[in-house]
């Protein structure tokens, strides 16, 4: 492991443990239905901690942006990752082509919402826009049996308004419309509703050519 990722996650390991609450953590793992243990921070002195442990520390290459967010998803505690999850956002410039295999590892490891939801807008978005050659793995994850891949594919276009590749994102839409799982449904909803913000008459005609279910129809036209 290089010099930055073990300074930078040693800092983590000896610092978040002792600002635990262990009176918020059972709210916060309450609230993720009891999916993963929590230390009990909230979002912004988790902020505050993660800027102190990388303080003095030269910015990543791809390689060790990759060993912090693999070093995160080891510890068991959700706040690592949540770091990992901002580090990645934060750096998402100096990811490699090469670093989509690791980002298919946090995906489809310790998955949930609230990391797949942040790695598919802030890091999958960003890579498939710097590395267009990987457009073929977001079509590939689109039919994956594994839903979380689905879930990603369907919703890294989130923040490319009128960058948006429409044919591939109501493609996408289209094809798993009829899927059965709520988060493959809301994804669906949620990717147009903010694509309606660039094209809504666009995203009106879709709605009204496809069949959708309930829960995506709603998402997509709430604030239309």
């Amino acid at each position: 492991m290089s010099e930055l990722a073990t300074a930078f996650l040693t800092r983590l390991r000896d610092t978040l443990p002792r600002h635990a609450d262990p009176e918020r953590a059972a709210a916060m793992a309450k609230y993720m239905r009891d999916q993963f243990p929590f230390l009990g921070i909230p979002s912004t002195p988790l902020t505050v901690l993660q800027r102190e442990a990388g303080t003095g520390l030269p910015r990543p290459e791809s390689a060790d942006a990759a060993e912090i967010a693999l070093g995160c998803w080891e510890f068991d505690e959700r706040e690592y990752q949540y770091v990992a999850c901002s580090y990645l956002r934060k750096y998402a410039k100096a990811l490699d082509e090469d670093f989509i295999g690791v980002l298919r590892e946090l995906i489809v490891q310790r998955s949930w919402w609230d990391t797949v939801d942040a790695l598919a807008a802030h890091v999958a978005g960003p890579l498939v826009s710097a590395y267009p050659s990987l457009v073929s793995v977001m079509d590939q994850w689109a039919e994956q049996e594994e839903m979380w891949l689905t879930r990603t594919a369907i919703l890294h276009q989130l923040r490319y308004k009128g960058e948006t590749d429409v044919d591939r994102l109501f493609g996408y839409c289209r094809r798993q419309a009829g899927h059965p799982d709520f988060f493959i449904r809301k994804a669906i909803g949620w990717a147009l509703r903010e694509y309606a913000k660039t094209e809504p008459d666009a995203v009106r005609r879709f709605v009204a050519a496809t069949e959708l279910s309930g829960l995506s129809r709603r998402e997509a036209l709430k604030n239309l």
